[in-house]
């Protein structure tokens, strides 16, 4: 299968993409001993009673909808998709389960594992992004073509990646549903950003109050000047004001020219809404 055709399948869907693998596949039933995880599942974190809620149900029901595997030698085969089912399958004590069999190679075999994932909303955020970046290193992805690929906005897999640049313990608060997404990327221009991330949480703190008390950690210091103390006692009112760095020339007075200096996308977003802003849109007399 090309990389065109591939992705396609991909993008349109788990529905369509199980659809495109039964096409080509095989269904038959294993023995649970023949079948062993994938050391490259992008999950890391499976929940304990949902998992439990899964195996009751796996002891009265039956496992009803196949796993996907692939051979990786002789009546060994890797799972690709529906280790949750599998796990529940052993803990009701089940012998065998049933399975779609296909060939499918690390590339192929990645993608579908980690589009299951995203689609049922099994990953959090943090194994979410580290899927990606697997993608990349691994097998040679761009940002752009994993957008297509597991059907998301282009925005959504820079702003993921993003999230491995931080510390360790801001990683593990994400994974663990104590930091949202959006917390973190307004503390990430912080240089104390475990600290502030320790009181967003206890605090229990909005998005917005994170990006106010975000702005007022990393706020600059106005630029050392002999100009006017009023115009400096301006700059110093802007910096609180946007938590960036402001320049004033007014070589004119009172004509004269702003120069705001942001650090990164997200400061240069909030600058936008600021002025997008109604209270923020100030109309000369």
């Amino acid at each position: 299968m090309t990389e065109r055709r591939r992705s396609g399948a991909l993008g349109r869907g788990l529905s369509a993409l199980m659809s495109d693998v039964a096409s080509v596949s095989v269904r038959t039933t294993l023995p649970l001993g023949e079948i062993v995880a994938n050391p490259r599942q992008p999950r890391r974190h499976f929940d304990v009673a949902a998992l439990d809620e899964l195996t009751a149900s796996v002891r009265e029901q039956g496992v009803l909808q196949p796993i996907l595997v692939r051979p990786i030698g002789d009546r060994r085969y890797e799972i690709v998709a529906g280790e949750r089912r599998w796990r529940a399958a052993g803990a009701a004590q089940l012998h065998d389960i049933p399975v779609v069999i296909r060939d499918l190679d690390d590339t192929a075999a990645f993608e579908l594992a980690l589009v299951e994932n995203i689609q049922r909303a099994d990953l959090n955020p943090v194994e979410e992004a580290d899927g990606y970046r697997r993608l990349m290193t691994d097998f040679g992805h761009t940002q752009e073509g994993l957008a297509k690929i597991v059907g998301k906005a282009r925005s959504h897999v820079a702003n993921l990646l993003r999230l491995l640049d931080l510390p360790d313990e801001i990683r593990e608060m994400i994974a663990a549903g104590e930091l949202g997404v959006g917390h973190a990327k307004a503390l990430m221009p912080s240089d104390n950003i475990v600290a502030l991330a320790h009181r967003v949480r206890d605090e229990g703190l909005s998005v917005r109050q994170a990006e106010a008390l975000g702005r007022k950690a990393s706020r600059p210091r106005a630029r050392a000047s002999t100009v006017d103390p009023d115009i400096a006692d301006l700059e110093n009112r802007l910096v609180d004001a946007l938590g960036m760095a402001v320049s004033l020339t007014m070589p004119a007075a009172p004509a004269g020219t702003m120069a705001i200096s942001f650090a990164t996308l997200d400061q240069l977003d909030l600058l936008c809404r600021l002025l997008e802003a109604k209270h923020a849109v100030v109309r000369p007399d």
